[in-house]
């Protein structure tokens, strides 16, 4: 995978976080939230462009997981 030499437009991150949404990947309650971890606080994301850059966070770290345990 290439990465992108830029950030993504907030109508892009909006596009993406809206898929994730709907294919139940991600959940909101009128704010973007996240928890690493049960025992972890609660963190506010700041709007689409942040939940993108997790999501990918998130993608990243599952696959190099994966190819570690191969």
């Amino acid at each position: 995978m290439i990465p992108r030499s830029s950030e993504p437009t907030a109508a892009e991150a909006s596009a993406w976080a809206d898929v994730l949404v709907r294919r139940r990947l991600l959940q909101t309650a009128g704010q973007w939230l996240n928890q690493d971890r049960p025992e972890r606080p609660v963190r506010v994301l700041s709007g689409p462009a942040d939940v993108v850059a997790q999501a990918a966070t998130i993608q990243h770290r599952n696959r190099s997981t994966r190819s570690e345990s191969r």
